[in-house]
C-alpha cells in the first residue's frame, strides 16, 4: 500500500497513545486475538477494536480471521515516513548543535 492510497494519515494513527500502545504490544509478538490486546486497556473490545480499525486504515496493522477470531499483526513499513521526517530534524539539530559549539569555541 503506498502513501497515496492510504484512507488515514499515519501521524494521526499514531497520535494517540492507545494507538502507540496497541502497536507497541503487537511489535513483540508475532500476532494476537483482539481479546489478548483488550486485557491490556481501561477499556472495551469495542473501543480496542476502534482503535485498531484505525491503525488498519493507515496500513500498520493488518488482520485476519481465524475461525470467528480475528487476529491482528503489525505492519511497521508505513512508520518508515515517520523514522524519514524525524531523521531530517534529526540532522538539522546535529547541524546546528555544531554550529553552536563553534562559535562557543571562537568566543573563548
Amino acid at each position: 500500500m503506498n502513501e497515496k492510497s492510504q484512507d488515514r494519515d499515519i501521524y494521526v494513527a499514531i497520535a494517540d497513545p492507545t494507538r502507540r500502545k496497541l502497536l507497541r504490544l503487537l511489535a513483540d509478538v508475532e500476532e494476537l486475538p483482539l481479546n489478548e490486546l483488550t486485557v491490556h486497556f481501561e477499556m472495551g473490545r469495542t473501543a480496542v477494536s476502534k482503535h485498531l480499525a484505525i491503525l488498519k486504515e493507515a496500513g500498520l496493522v493488518i488482520s485476519r480471521k481465524v475461525g470467528r477470531e480475528t487476529r491482528y499483526r503489525l505492519n511497521a513499513a508505513p512508520l518508515r515516513e515517520i523514522e524519514d521526517w524525524v531523521s531530517f530534524y534529526r540532522r538539522f539539530w546535529s547541524e546546528r548543535m555544531l554550529l553552536l559549539n563553534q562559535i562557543l569555541e571562537e568566543e573563548q
